[in-house]
């Protein structure tokens, strides 16, 4: 428990220091388009994009959007500072759940 809790200060103020977040995965695709006589269904394929996918719960719908280059280089960071965001907290919940669980007043 001491080393969690002397760790549950330090993983608090890496939190704060997580830059903007950008919720919702991204994605990079190459789909094939529905027309049969398009060149992605030629043999070889030469396949559309890539697309730059960015997808996220919006009003309980899934919203999807295409980001530019522009945008991914942009906003590729803040895709990355989510990611740690929901790691941080997960392991700061981690944490207090081990110094909660071994509290000696659970025993009463």
């Amino acid at each position: 428990p001491r080393a969690q809790q002397a760790q549950a200060p330090r993983t608090a103020h890496e939190l704060a220091g997580v830059g903007s977040p950008l919720p919702g995965p991204r994605a990079d695709g190459m789909p094939r388009a529905g027309y049969p006589n398009c060149r992605c269904h030629a043999a070889p394929p030469q396949l559309h994009g890539p697309y730059h996918q960015w997808t996220r719960k919006k009003d309980g719908k899934t919203a999807t959007r295409i980001l530019s280059a522009e945008q991914l280089a942009d906003y590729g960071p803040w895709f990355d500072n989510h990611r740690r965001l929901r790691e941080l907290i997960t392991e700061l919940e981690a944490l207090s759940l081990a110094i909660a669980e071994a509290d000696p007043r659970w025993t009463r």
